[in-house]
């Protein structure tokens, strides 16, 4: 394969690519399905109109072609703000302002909103190892040659596996040609006599790992005896504030339910952001329909008494309401816990339905790992173990490029020896677990 015979297309909508050839290039040979790659994810998004250019995200997914045959595709947005990317590039885009010089738009290979780590090139996997390495190339010559031609100030590829934010700067490194005739418009214009590689970033969240434990009990038997003592007082005061909880599967989730999810939703969102949030109703419900086998909803319910007045949150049964409910997705292999939302204010409430009823399902169900969402230094103290995330970046203004490439190196010192003094605090009896 040469790469003057690939070619490149970036496409205004997910809807131009089957979806069966956008879930196979983008599964490749993984065991588990990352529901968040799925162009029913996607799709749901933008049908939706929660990424549209109004939202900010404007969709040209990039698509690789080699004889006509679609060969690689990769997620892709013209963004014209950083809401909803989750690895902040805020400080840049101020930089660039002060200096009086654009930093939107931007192109961006990510899933809008989702913070969780996955493919961001799907390839095909019959082709060839050294196959595979040009049409890498291509792809990052191709973001290159975009960048120039639509004035971006850069491309930046979120939350990729570490195998692919390492594939990038290798591939790029040994195979891209010196000869400046044959080089990019962007790696002309700054200059360098062959490709330099796309900046490293790297990242902290915490997420729960299975060590085959046989149940809830069994994982608290690992933990030292005040960190143990602390989750059962957590979790039995949920359950003596007549909280009751349980999942259903997505398929089996009624409109009602799905309204008091989103209301619960959307006030949580209000009262901690000022504005209902980045996703409608529309989307949740396009979800339960196109993904129900990977879909979960859990939500928590009450006794009604006779104060109540909320009538559209009253549960079929017309014995309980829901009071707070949180969306989780699943693979084979993980549990993520995405959005959530509540009518009552209480931490134990929060605990309960994103934290302790995630990890028993994970244990009941032989799940590997549990991704409970971006941040939260409080999952520490109940087992969740901190893992590194991986984005590449590339800055077309050599001098801003310079200065970012000074900060992302120290701060990538910086996560690291956060993530050394985060494990310390694990509250396992064997910090290494």
């Amino acid at each position: 394969m040469l790469i003057s015979e690939l070619k490149v297309e970036f496409l205004a909508s997910i809807e131009l690519i089957p979806t069966t050839q956008w879930n196979s290039l983008m599964q490749g040979s993984a065991n588990s399905v990352n529901p968040f790659t799925r162009h029913q994810y996607l799709s749901a998004l933008e049908k939706s109109r929660c990424v549209c250019t109004k939202s900010g995200w404007t969709p040209m997914h990039l698509s690789v072609l080699y004889k006509g045959k679609r060969i690689a595709v990769m997620p892709l947005y013209n963004k014209t703000h950083s809401y909803g990317e989750y690895v902040f590039d805020w400080a840049w885009a101020e930089a660039y302002e002060r200096n009086h010089i654009e930093y939107y738009p931007k192109l961006l290979s990510a899933i809008p909103f989702t913070p969780v780590t996955g493919n961001r090139m799907g390839i095909d996997v019959s082709l060839s190892g050294k196959a595979t390495a040009d049409v890498i190339t291509f792809i990052f010559q191709s973001l290159n040659q975009e960048v120039t031609r639509g004035e971006y100030s850069g491309w930046h590829c979120l939350f990729m596996p570490k195998t692919q934010h390492n594939c990038i700067s290798n591939t790029q490194r040994s195979l891209l040609p010196i000869s400046t005739s044959i080089q990019s418009p962007l790696e002309t214009s700054l200059g360098l006599e062959q490709a330099t590689p796309p900046l490293k970033r790297t990242g902290t969240q915490f997420h729960w790992q299975n060590h085959d434990y046989r149940d809830f009990a069994d994982f608290l038997s690992t933990m030292s005896s005040r960190k143990r003592k602390n989750i059962i007082k957590e979790r039995a005061k949920a359950i003596n504030q007549g909280y009751t909880f349980r999942f259903i599967e997505g398929e089996l989730v009624t409109d009602a339910q799905w309204q008091a999810f989103y209301y619960c939703y959307q006030i949580t969102y209000a009262k901690r952001s000022g504005h209902y949030g980045y996703l409608n109703l529309e989307f949740f419900k396009l979800l339960g329909k196109t993904m129900a086998e990977q879909v979960l909803l859990l939500v928590v319910e009450k006794p009604i008494t006779l104060a109540d007045n909320t009538s559209s949150l009253i549960n079929e049964s017309d014995t309980s309401q829901i009071v707070a409910a949180a969306i989780y997705f699943k693979s084979d292999t993980h549990l993520y816990g995405r959005y959530w939302g509540a009518l009552e204010s209480a931490d134990v409430l929060h605990f309960e339905a994103c934290y302790y009823q995630g990890i028993e399902y994970c244990i009941k169900h032989g799940l590997d790992t549990f991704d409970a969402g971006a941040q939260g230094e409080h999952k520490i103290a109940r087992g969740f173990e901190p893992v590194v995330t991986y984005s590449n970046h590339e800055i077309a203004h050599p001098a801003f490029r310079e200065a970012i490439e000074g900060f992302v190196q120290q701060e990538s010192e910086q996560n690291r020896r956060y993530m050394i003094e985060a494990a310390k605090l694990l509250p396992f009896k064997d910090k290494g677990k």
